[in-house]
Order: C-alpha cells, then structure tokens, then sequence
C-alpha cells in the first residue's frame, strides 16, 4: 500500500457539496442539445417550473420521474433515487 493509499483510507473523501438531480437533467440536455425550454415543452410544464427542478429548489415527484423516464430515457427508480441521494446529502451538509 502506497503513501497516498493509506492517506486516501485514513481521510475517505466527503465532499462538502451535493448534487441536485438537476445536473443530471442538464448533462442530458447538454447531449441533445436541448433547452430549458425545449424540456419544460415537452413535459407540459413552465421553462420557470423546470428551472426550479434543475436547480433542486423543488422536489422530483414520482410523476415528474415518469415524465422524465419517458423524455429522457432514465427509469422512475433512478430519478426517485438520484432525489433521495441529494435530499439526504443537503439535509447532511445542514448539519456539519
């Protein structure tokens, strides 16, 4: 075990951030070359609703992750999961 091993075991990295499921829907969007506002079209919601989502200001609903499923291709249970994980890490980050 090297040096950096042993230093990387004794101080696990713990980031002192979290990531919203939004960055996600931006990456997604990024690869399709999409808009805010080419998303928020195709889910029958407000440009302003899904910056709101992107942003992690507002909750992903189990609807929301069906819609997202059907735009975006990733599943109900790996949306509620990427929320659940954020959720939990900024509520963490509350508390430090």
């Amino acid at each position: 075990m090297t040096e950096s091993d042993t230093n990387a075991a004794q101080n696990p990295f713990t980031p002192d951030w979290a990531s919203p499921p939004g960055d996600t829907i931006l990456d997604l969007l990024n690869e399709r070359a999409w808009t805010e506002q080419q998303l928020a079209d195709k889910l029958g919601y407000l440009p302003e609703q899904i910056n709101q989502l992107i942003k992690g200001k507002v909750a992903l609903t189990e609807h929301m992750a069906m819609l997202l499923q059907s735009v975006l291709g990733l599943s109900v249970d790996f949306w509620l999961k990427r929320e659940a994980q954020y959720r939990a890490r900024a509520e963490g980050l509350l508390t430090l």
